[in-house]
């Protein structure tokens, strides 16, 4: 009996890795790195600016190269874990750009997409409220309504009233 549940465990196993191996494989199997990094936005106007992070957790100790088409090489010191790069104006609308992270000899890639559009000169101004904050607002009832609330105290009274029927009946029938 021992023996059916590990091969019918070892069958499972290698039916999982022969169906979503090939998949990771052609999703980016040259883009696994010891590292995480990533681009935020991954879709920005050009003449924009993109943050440039790298996951020091993994693998990557020393300094980190970023590379792509549509901004200038751009270093991360190797005791940072971001950067920010400027999209080029001249980047076309709709196209996606390879970005190239570089670290101890490892490269990883990823995306960005300009969108459709520039962004603005103007330096954006905080917005002040014309009136202060409504503390004391909200709270643990904030969110419901007094039918939801009627609704869950029915469905918890329904499930104990159910549970005491049963005990009961199991009780008469064993004496």
């Amino acid at each position: 009996m021992r023996a059916i549940r590990v091969a019918s465990a070892a069958l499972l196993g290698a039916t999982a890795l022969a169906c979503f191996a090939p998949a990771a494989a052609a999703e980016g199997g040259h883009d696994i790195t010891p590292f995480g990094f990533s681009v935020l936005p991954s879709t920005i106007a050009a003449g924009g600016q993109v943050t440039l992070r790298v996951d020091r957790d993994g693998g990557c100790r020393g300094k980190v190269t970023v590379t792509s088409g549509v901004f200038d090489t751009v270093h991360i010191k190797s005791h940072h874990s971001s950067a920010t790069a400027t999209v080029d104006w001249d980047a076309k609308p709709g196209v996606m750009y390879r970005v190239t992270f570089t670290c101890d000899g490892v490269s990883g890639s990823t995306d960005l997409t300009i969108a459709g559009g520039r962004p603005d000169h103007h330096t954006p101004v905080p917005l002040t409220p014309p009136y202060g904050v409504h503390a004391g607002e909200g709270g643990t009832f904030g969110g419901f309504d007094l039918k939801e609330i009627g609704l869950g105290a029915a469905l918890i009274a329904g499930s104990i009233g159910a549970a005491y029927h049963f005990s009961r009946r199991r009780a008469g029938e064993e004496s």
